[in-house]
């Protein structure tokens, strides 16, 4: 599912809302996700899972297109963990 087909549905969902008003919301619910994780947070959806972030080290890549070696820097990347329900209604 993309972005336009979740506000789509629920505007199928809650008629009595304006689009432009559910584009909102879900920029305001995704921006508010992203800014806990920049400040290093956690956001955690009962039954659904968990965002977080780790931490990757520096490390040696490769080019898969020349095969040469480049440095790769440290950073921090984004996690999903899925939720006991969510785990237990996938693999029923």
């Amino acid at each position: 599912m993309i972005r336009s087909e979740l506000v789509q549905l629920l505007a199928r969902d809650h008629p009595d809302l304006a689009a432009r008003d559910i584009e909102k919301i879900v920029d305001v619910f995704f921006e508010e996700i992203i800014v806990r994780l920049i400040d290093n947070g956690r956001v955690e959806l009962r039954g659904f899972g968990a965002f977080s972030t780790r931490d990757r080290d520096a490390r040696q890549g490769r080019n898969p297109r020349t095969g040469e070696t480049v440095a790769v820097d440290a950073k921090r990347v984004p996690y999903f963990k899925p939720g006991k329900e969510m785990r237990a209604r996938l693999n029923v």
